[in-house]
């Protein structure tokens, strides 16, 4: 017999699915739960595939399903195939458990931040294999096979899987030693960071500061630079609490007026539904209770 007509005597998968999943419950109630079929839907599936077969499948009696010996035998060759093929798909299909999750971070994130904490991820959950590579802006996704980006909401995400981790909080940051130097910031030489070039001109409208430039302004292409000049003594930077907080602890920077949400937030990014891959979960579960920790400084 020919491969077409062997497979023309076949009923329709989708119905030896469901048919499967009601055999092995004897009920269309607990089959229809489990499939996310509404219990009108599975009933139609299963009268469809015994008018191709021409053959009843279940005996109704006592509000109860009771297979058929014609249903007992389909019943037992479904089980049969369908775990032959999941075999063989386990085969085939890439471990997800061996194939790293691909991380893209914004560089000051990942240094300051992320990197001192994914041990903590690492011990809660080993079978989690995590590939970091730095970047900032537009993700590329595809190209670069991105699972999941961390990034600040400052540029446009639409079309994309976004979920807020925390919102960010600004502050100025210095050596202690200049602060005792100046007891004001505005006395201070500011740095800047290309990457957020209004943030002086920001806070210091938010507090009524004076805003013109100060003496000895210095510029910086990255903000984790920013940071190490405030901390190296050159003068006062705008900063993040969540990157500043470590210095902050040990006593490198201070904040003196503390640090308040600037309006943006960080978010975890994916092209595809974080709920398709159980290990972005687990990540982003993560991510959001480390977030949580850093904002309590």
């Amino acid at each position: 017999m020919s491969h077409m007509k062997t497979l023309e005597r076949l009923p329709p998968l989708n119905g030896l699915k469901i048919f499967e999943a009601v055999a092995r419950h004897q009920s269309m109630v607990a089959a229809a739960a489990e499939l996310h079929l509404t219990h009108g839907a599975v009933s139609r599936q299963i009268k469809q595939l015994e008018r191709h077969l021409n053959v009843a499948l279940f005996v109704r009696r006592n509000r109860g399903i009771f297979l058929t010996h014609e249903g007992d035998t389909l019943r037992a060759a479904c089980v049969s195939v369908f775990a032959q093929i999941a075999d063989v798909v386990a085969q085939i299909k890439p471990d997800q458990r061996v194939r790293p999750l691909v991380i893209s971070c914004e560089p000051t994130i990942a240094m300051r931040w992320l990197i001192a904490r994914l041990p903590k991820f690492q011990a809660r959950h080993p079978e989690v294999l995590l590939h970091l590579f730095t970047a900032g802006g537009k993700v590329q996704f595809a190209e670069q096979g991105v699972d999941v980006a961390i990034r600040r909401n400052d540029f446009d995400l639409s079309g994309l899987y976004v979920e807020h981790l925390a919102y960010e909080k600004i502050g100025p940051v210095c050596a202690p030693v200049l602060w005792q130097r100046h007891l004001a910031v505005e006395n201070m030489p500011r740095l800047h960071t290309a990457s957020r070039p209004r943030a002086w001109l920001g806070w210091l409208l938010g507090h009524g500061g004076w805003v013109e430039p100060s003496a000895g302004e210095l510029s910086f292409e990255h903000f984790y630079l920013t940071l190490q000049a405030a901390g190296a003594g050159l003068g006062a930077a705008i900063a993040s609490q969540y990157m500043a907080e470590q210095d902050v602890r040990d006593g490198r920077l201070m904040a003196p007026f503390g640090f308040v949400e600037d309006g943006s937030a960080y978010c975890a990014v994916s092209a595809m539904p974080f709920d398709e891959d159980p290990r972005k979960i687990l990540f982003l579960n993560w991510l959001r209770e480390e977030f949580e920790l850093s904002g309590l400084m």
